[in-house]
């Protein structure tokens, strides 16, 4: 049988074959998918690689998760990309006092407390 497993629909006649069914069920999920929603978890993944390590630094790993997360809510989509761009490296006293600025902001020290982490110094 050529073009895979098929699907039939009473008296022999092939409706789909697998490859079909599963591109009809895909076309319309991947439609409804934001590409920019895509872009902004991607940039926040990779801010959160660079913020995590710099948080852990002073707290264990659980309270430095909490605040990292809290850190990156609070930030702005250009200080996302500002942390971001030092991915791969380890982070540099700019880097640092940014984390640091963000961490101080009132909404920032309200997740803190909410998360039951300590506050910053």
């Amino acid at each position: 049988m050529r073009g895979g497993r098929r699907f039939f629909a009473g008296r022999g006649r092939v409706l789909l074959t697998a490859g079909r069914l599963v591109l009809l069920l895909a076309v319309p999920a991947l439609s409804a998918c934001d590409p920019q929603v895509f872009a902004d978890k991607a940039l926040r993944r990779t801010a959160e690689t660079v913020v995590f390590p710099v948080v852990n630094i002073d707290m264990p790993a659980d309270p430095a998760r909490a605040a990292t997360d809290c850190i990156l809510t609070e930030a702005s989509s250009d200080e996302l990309r500002l942390l971001a761009r030092d991915v791969g490296v380890e982070a540099g006293t700019s880097t640092k006092a940014t984390i640091r600025s963000i961490a101080l902001r009132p909404g920032a020290q309200a997740c803190f407390a909410a998360a039951g982490v300590p506050p910053i110094r």
